[in-house]
């Protein structure tokens, strides 16, 4: 009879354990939180909000900034000019005097764009950008247009980090004071110049982003237009899928 009862026992347990089994795998995984940033990364004008620190700076300055190189038409030391078609250095993209190499726009990259254009790279090969720090506090807002909802900022900075001129190193924290969120999110990983995608880890953060990970989806939009901007205006678009 004890016999029995054990066997009835261990029967029943086996019998709740893989019911709660079956029950668990089948349901569905909770879906990651999903939210959506605008970015405005904007460089030259009255109201920038990204700024070179190290490397070629064109005139949207002034005065020197510690470790910048003014440039020009004088080649670096020992180095060998190579003119335009214009017979000129091709060290500016025009815009406000922004040399080429800065920014996160593929337009204003010297080096060999994803759109098959070759640009002057630099006397030693590697392109005039290569290496350049650019601090940021950019705005972040809930739509494309920068008259938008603010959201907060993001803060930290992007390096041009391959030779010809085609990444950007990017780790920024985007400290989110509107709307849903009120807190801190770090992103951190390699932006794609001219591609139509690239991918940041999230690498923690603050308050309700305590303990998350996950990825943010990043594409470069054309700016809305609707709000002017007398800088060089470089438009992302973040999409951010978390876990905890």
């Amino acid at each position: 009879m004890i016999k029995q009862s054990s066997f009835s026992l261990s029967t029943s347990i086996f019998l709740i354990v893989a019911f709660f089994t079956a029950t668990t795998a089948l349901d569905p995984a909770p879906e990651d939180p999903i939210f959506e940033l605008y970015m405005h990364d904007i460089l030259g004008g009255s109201s920038p909000t990204a700024r070179p620190i190290t490397g070629l700076l064109g005139n949207i300055y002034n005065g020197q900034v510690p470790f910048a190189k003014q440039i020009g038409f004088v080649p670096p030391q020992n180095g060998v000019a190579i003119p335009n078609a214009n017979g000129q250095m091709p060290t500016v993209n025009g815009i406000n005097g922004i040399p080429l190499g800065t920014g996160l726009s593929g337009t204003a990259f010297s080096g060999q764009n994803l759109n098959g254009i070759q640009t002057q790279l630099g006397p030693d090969g590697l392109s005039l950008g290569f290496g350049t720090i650019t601090v940021i506090d950019d705005i972040i807002t809930s739509g494309p247009d920068l008259g938008s909802q603010p959201l907060g900022k993001a803060q930290g900075v992007y390096v041009a980090s391959s030779a010809d001129g085609s990444t950007q190193m990017m780790a920024f924290t985007a400290m989110l004071e509107g709307g849903e969120y009120n807190d801190n999110l770090n992103f951190y990983g390699i932006y794609r110049i001219g591609s139509a995608m690239s991918h940041l880890s999230v690498t923690g953060g603050t308050g309700r982003f305590k303990n998350a990970c996950g990825f943010a989806e990043v594409r470069p939009l054309i700016p809305a237009g609707q709000h002017f901007v007398d800088g060089a205006e470089m438009l992302l678009r973040i999409i951010v899928h978390l876990k905890y």
